[in-house]
């Protein structure tokens, strides 16, 4: 969902797009279940004389684990109704076609919404629409989404966790701590903790890498070497992961307003960059896949992680990751094919050239 929505931002920049949110009151409450639920009267609201009676559950509430499934059938079955159509690559999304030609996409994350189209009036009427039949608190033009910040100016779009980083920094300590130059110290290779579990430091190595992993998948492709390396060892992490994981917050408490820029003049279309570290992982022997797509000049996705299976060659871990790369380049093309955009050849750069002939070759 976080890609897709980097995608939508890259594409409103790139053709002057009006973007509109608002958040769904009570969402889960909507949701009408299928199953036959009972739960015990709730403390304050037990009915004299028949406090051994339970209570039988129509519609979905909070703490139920099919409440989301049950309040996204509830919406994609009132947007089918209003006219928009489900994406098949990205159950979240939701496109309304106009006879003139004009067109409103819809990004539904569990109760935030965007409203994203080249029409103010034609979004309007359809939040309007929207906001009918749910009870919702309307955002106006789009401020955060997803705890990202959004900051429109002139033709460029910024995005950040600026806000949520503080909090995370401040959380663990961290506020007036020395800055770190890289997300680890170079030449940095972590090790399995081959002592017992530390029930207590295991506790906050998760909660810091989780936190972590949150700022890395919004808008931090930066750390995403470092923050997916030192989540390998969460299961059992030693004092000298959780003093690393504390460096990588030192290293984004120096450069805490970074954001992500997408330029709508840079008129860019998308392209992709991989690479790979052969036989980085000196335990496993697994190599590591590293690729990054840019569009309107701007990061929309990005992968760091351990290959599945184990190269016998750098030329064999480059494929590799070349192949990676091509699966997300080839369902960022089915997103642009749904919301009717012409799909052109994407170039995909790489620096092996035994990969590159590989991958060229047609046979």
């Amino acid at each position: 969902m976080l890609e897709t929505v980097r995608i939508l931002f890259a594409l409103a920049t790139l053709n002057n797009w009006h973007i509109s949110g608002l958040d769904v009151k009570t969402a889960f409450l909507y949701g009408k279940l299928d199953e036959e639920i009972y739960m015990e009267q709730p403390e304050g609201f037990k009915i004299k004389g028949q406090e051994r009676k339970v209570l039988r559950l129509r519609q979905a509430i909070y703490g139920l684990k099919q409440a989301a499934l049950a309040w996204w059938r509830e919406l994609a079955n009132s947007l089918k109704e209003m006219g928009f159509k489900c994406l098949y690559s990205d159950a979240g999304i939701f496109i309304c076609q106009h006879s003139n030609g004009t067109f409103a996409i819809i990004v539904a994350y569990v109760d935030d919404v965007l409203f994203v189209g080249p029409s103010k009036s034609f979004i309007f009427l359809k939040k309007q629409l929207f906001m009918t039949k749910w009870e919702c608190h309307d955002l106006g033009d789009c401020k955060e989404f997803l705890r990202m910040r959004v900051t429109c100016k002139g033709q460029s779009i910024y995005i950040d966790q600026c806000s949520y980083l503080d909090k995370v920094v401040e959380r663990f300590g961290m506020t007036n701590a020395k800055y770190a130059c890289t997300p680890l110290p170079t030449g940095y290779t972590p090790t399995p903790n081959q002592g017992e579990v530390n029930p207590h430091l295991c506790t906050l190595f998760q909660q810091i890498i989780g936190s972590l992993l949150y700022i890395m998948l919004g808008t931090r492709p930066d750390i995403a070497f470092a923050v997916t390396k030192l989540a390998q060892f969460a299961a059992n992490p030693s004092k000298e992961h959780l003093d690393k994981a504390k460096y990588i917050l030192r290293y984004l408490a120096g450069i805490a307003k970074y954001a992500l820029v997408y330029k709508g003049a840079s008129n860019k279309g998308l392209i992709a960059y991989t690479d790979s570290d052969y036989t980085a992982d000196l335990v496993k022997r697994r190599s590591t896949t590293g690729y990054h797509l840019k569009l309107a000049n701007g990061i929309i996705s990005w992968q760091s992680r351990p290959q599945k299976t184990i190269a016998l060659s750098a030329t064999e871990a480059e494929y590799m990751a070349l192949s990676d790369c091509s699966q997300q380049v080839v369902w960022i093309q089915n997103i642009f094919t749904e919301l009717g955009f012409p799909v052109q050849p994407t170039q995909i750069c790489a620096d092996n050239e035994g990969g590159i002939f590989i991958a060229s070759n047609p046979v």
